[in-house]
């Protein structure tokens, strides 16, 4: 992997996860500097691009990618384009870093790790969770043994068909599989099964079912799912984006055999724990205005030869594997 002095960043796909989210944070960074912008709609590239003083923006990626001057590439467009435009950058000998999911599924995954291995460059998937404190700490907690020995896990997501959970988009690209690889749930579970791999390692088998009760797009709206970790360790998942709005939760629970912890993956800094005496704690830690940057800062270090970026295109695709896997019985064109 070639190393940088100075990292210079283009952005593909300057939508709303690039106005605070992510892209912002590449020139917060020391020794990060972000030098180009593109979307199709040129326009609103160049509105981008003034509003957050970027010195050049395009409506063509190929354009922004062979830009002498960028040595990595940020792919913040929805999955289906995730390939193609990886294939382009890793090409044109620029370091990854890709929105998640990954991909729209498995082997699309993989083919961007063959691709990124063939031309030598770095492939970095956008699991910032992985960088906050909140979870780090969770971490700590788990591997120093404050749970005794973790015996199971629990996701619990309900949603209703419209919240403030799901982002908002020009269109809603995030429930039409061809273009998302599924429903909410490849844009949601994503997170809390890479964080969870995060926490204890790879999953080694999962089986579920999902379906489409509400009718309300064609991806599924309603999935359960069951896992094993390598370790030996068992959880289970129940996602539902059609609830009833009181019924709205969001919920991980790492049950140990001296106490438990409790967190929400897409609310505040928060958790709680529970003791061996039985008494519970709460935790809170301010998170960063740029969710990404931590993640974003770990890139720039790994890639100035000074640190290491924990969320890789290897651990990237093990959660579509393990989504693919939940969601086999149903229907979908991904492809």
């Amino acid at each position: 992997m070639k190393i940088y002095s100075e990292i210079n960043w283009g952005v593909i796909g300057v939508g709303n996860v690039c106005e605070v989210k992510s892209a912002p944070a590449m020139k917060q960074i020391a020794h990060s500097h972000l030098t180009a912008v593109m979307r199709r709609n040129e326009a609103k590239a160049e509105d981008y691009a003034k509003r957050h003083q970027v010195p050049h923006w395009y409506s063509d990626a190929n354009k922004l990618i062979s830009h002498p001057d960028i040595h990595a590439i940020y792919i913040a467009t929805p999955p289906h384009a995730h390939l193609e435009l990886t294939r382009l950058a890793a090409e044109a000998g620029k370091a990854v870093y890709v929105e998640k999911p990954m991909a729209r599924n498995h082997p699309e995954c993989l083919e961007m790790i063959s691709i990124c291995e063939k031309y030598q460059v770095p492939l970095y998937v956008a699991y910032y969770r992985r960088k906050l404190p909140h979870f780090l700490r969770i971490k700590e907690h788990i591997h120093r043994g404050d749970l005794g020995e973790i015996r199971t896990v629990q996701i619990n997501l309900k949603q209703a068909l419209h919240n403030d959970l799901i982002a908002n988009s020009e269109t809603n690209w995030r429930v039409i599989p061809e273009i998302a690889g599924g429903g909410y749930f490849f844009d949601l579970a994503s997170h809390q099964l890479d964080l969870l791999d995060f926490f204890f390692g790879p999953i080694a088998d999962a089986s579920g079912f999902a379906t489409n009760q509400g009718k309300a797009y064609p991806a599924e709206d309603l999935v359960v799912g069951s896992f094993a970790f390598e370790s030996g360790l068992l959880g289970s998942g129940n996602w539902c984006f059609t609830a009833d709005e009181n019924s709205a939760v969001d919920e991980v629970i790492i049950y140990g055999s001296e106490g438990e912890i409790r967190f929400e993956t897409f609310g505040k800094g928060e958790f709680e724990i529970r003791w061996r005496n039985g008494l519970w704690e709460k935790f809170h830690f301010e998170l960063p205005r740029h969710i990404q940057q931590p993640l974003i800062q770990s890139i720039v270090d790994e890639l100035r030869g000074q640190g290491h970026c924990p969320s890789t295109g290897e651990s990237g695709a093990r959660a579509n594997w393990v989504m693919d896997q939940i969601t086999s019985n149903f229907p979908s064109d991904k492809s």
